[in-house]
C-alpha cells in the first residue's frame, strides 16, 4: 500500500515525464566523456544548468583544479582538473530537519573501438529505453536526481532539512575528483544517494578496486631476421595468467559476513586486458619483446586493503623467484590510477536505510531488495572518508562500459519518484 510520501513524490514527477525524458536524451547527445589524461565534462554540465534554469533553480558552476592544492591523500595528482567543473543545486531547508545529498558524475567513459549499432551519442528512445554512451552509468541517475528537485520547486515545497543536488566530474577511471573537491568546499549533508544503475535494488555496501598493469620486457628487437635466439615474452605470458588465476581462485575462498555474504565471488579478481603486439595491420610482422597484463582486483569494505595488495606483490615476487624466465625478466607491477579505491557498507539498521527501503517498497509495490553494488563508486569516498551515510539505488538498464549501452526510461520515472518520496520522509523527519 503506498503511503503519503510515495503518493505525493508520484503526483509531482509526474508532469515532468517528458521534460525528464529530453533531458536524459540532451546528455547522452552531449559527449562527456573522460580519459586518464582529462576529461570533457563542462558541455553537458552545461546542458544540465540550463535545464535547472528552465526550473527556475539557481545552480553553480565551479572549477575543480583547486584539489590539486590539497593534502587529500587520494587525489589522483597525475590528472588535470582545470576547466572540469562540478555543478551543485541546493533547495534550502527550513533547518528543522535532516539534510540529504543527491550524488551523480556526469563523466562517461570512452565509446571504445568496437561497433555500436547506433551512434554512441544518439540519445535515441526506442521500445521504452534511451540508448547510448552514458545512459546507464549513470545520466539516467543524474536526471532522477534533477527531477527531485525540480519538482521541489515547481511544487513550492520548502523540506525541513536542505537537499543538495551536484553533477561531479572524474568518477570514470577510479578517479574522485569532483566528489573530492564538492566535500572539501565544504557541500554536506546527513545522508547521501547515488543513483549509479543498480536495477531498482538498494546497494548498502561497494567494493574497492585496484588496477595494475604487469609487464615484462624481454629479449632484443634486433634478434628478428637474424641467426640469434629471438626471446619474446608472448608466449611465457600464459604462467603469469596461471598466477592471476590461483590469486582469484584464493580470493573466491573469502567468507565474507554483512552484505556480500550471499555473494558466489565476494571480492574477484578480473583480467582486463592482455597484449603483446596486436592484429592491427598497422602493426609488421615481429616477434613481440614486451608484454603485459592489466588485473583488476576488487576488495571487501571490512579489508585491509593496503596490506592485502602488499601480500600480492609479495606473492608476485616469489612466483617471479621461482620461475626461471621470470627470474631472468621480472615482471614490472605500475598501478594504473595511483593509490587503490576503498569499499564501504553502511549498517542494516541504520536510519537512511530503513527510509530508503520504506520509500522503495511503497512505490515499487513490494518488498525492496538490499544488497551490494558488484563494483566501486564514489561512495567509498563520501562515507569513509567524509563520514557521509551512503546508499545507492538507481534505474535499470545494460550496456555499462560497453557497445550498445542503455536505460529503460521507466526505471529512471521510478527511481526519481523513491528518491523523492525519501527526501520528503528523510528532511521531514
Amino acid at each position: 500500500m503506498k503511503d503519503s510520501a510515495t503518493s505525493a513524490a508520484q503526483k509531482l514527477i509526474r508532469p515532468l515525464r517528458n521534460d525528464l525524458k529530453r533531458l536524459l536524451q540532451d546528455l547522452v547527445r552531449t559527449n562527456s566523456a573522460a580519459v586518464l589524461a582529462g576529461g570533457n565534462e563542462t558541455p553537458a554540465q552545461l546542458v544540465l544548468r540550463d535545464f535547472f534554469r528552465g526550473n527556475g533553480l539557481r545552480s553553480e558552476l565551479y572549477d575543480t583544479a583547486f584539489i590539486l592544492r590539497s593534502d587529500f591523500p587520494q587525489v589522483r595528482r597525475q590528472k588535470p582538473y582545470a576547466g572540469r567543473k562540478n555543478l551543485i543545486v541546493r533547495v534550502q531547508g527550513s533547518g528543522r530537519g535532516q539534510s540529504l545529498l543527491l550524488n551523480g558524475h556526469m563523466d562517461t567513459v570512452s565509446a571504445g573501438l568496437r561497433p555500436w549499432s547506433r551512434s554512441p551519442w544518439s540519445g535515441a528512445f526506442h521500445q521504452g529505453k534511451v540508448h547510448g554512451l552514458g545512459s546507464f552509468d549513470m545520466k539516467g541517475g543524474l536526471v532522477a536526481n534533477a527531477a527531485v528537485v525540480c519538482a521541489l520547486k515547481r511544487a513550492g515545497i520548502r523540506p525541513g532539512g536542505d537537499i543538495l543536488c551536484e553533477s561531479v566530474i572524474d568518477e570514470e577511471w577510479g578517479g574522485g575528483g569532483g566528489t573530492i573537491a564538492a566535500r572539501l568546499r565544504g557541500d554536506t549533508a546527513d545522508a547521501c544517494i547515488i543513483p549509479e544503475g543498480t536495477q531498482l535494488e538498494i546497494y548498502r555496501a561497494t567494493r574497492g578496486g585496484f588496477v595494475v598493469d604487469l609487464t615484462i620486457d624481454a629479449g632484443d628487437p634486433a634478434a628478428y631476421f637474424s641467426k640469434a635466439e629471438v626471446v619474446s615474452p608472448a608466449v611465457q605470458l600464459g604462467r603469469l595468467l596461471e598466477w592471476i588465476d590461483k590469486c582469484a581462485k584464493q580470493r573466491s575462498r573469502l567468507r565474507p559476513s554483512g552484505a556480500y555474504a550471499k555473494f558466489p565471488d565476494p571480492a574477484p579478481v578480473q583480467v582486463l586486458a592482455v597484449e603483446s603486439n596486436t592484429l592491427d595491420a598497422q602493426v609488421p610482422l615481429s616477434v613481440p619483446s614486451r608484454g603485459a597484463i592489466r588485473v583488476y582486483f576488487q576488495f571487501l569494505p571490512q579489508e585491509d586493503v593496503d596490506t592485502v595488495i602488499l601480500d600480492l606483490r609479495k606473492k608476485l615476487k616469489e612466483f617471479c623467484v621461482s620461475d626461471p624466465f621470470f627470474r631472468k625478466y621480472p615482471v614490472s607491477w605500475t598501478p594504473l590510477i595511483g593509490g587503490p579505491l576503498y569499499g564501504h557498507e553502511l549498517a542494516h539498521d541504520h536510519p537512511w536505510l530503513k527510509c530508503m527501503e520504506n520509500a522503495a517498497s511503497s512505490t515499487l509495490g513490494k518488498t525492496a531488495s538490499i544488497t551490494a553494488a558488484p563494483y566501486p563508486c564514489d561512495a567509498g569516498l563520501i562515507h569513509r572518508d567524509f563520514g557521509i551515510p551512503t546508499l545507492l539505488f538507481g534505474p535499470c538498464g545494460a550496456g555499462a562500459h560497453n557497445p550498445d549501452e542503455y536505460v529503460d526510461f521507466d526505471s529512471v520515472i521510478r527511481t526519481a519518484e523513491v528518491l523523492l518520496a525519501a527526501a520528503l520522509v528523510w528532511a521531514n523527519g
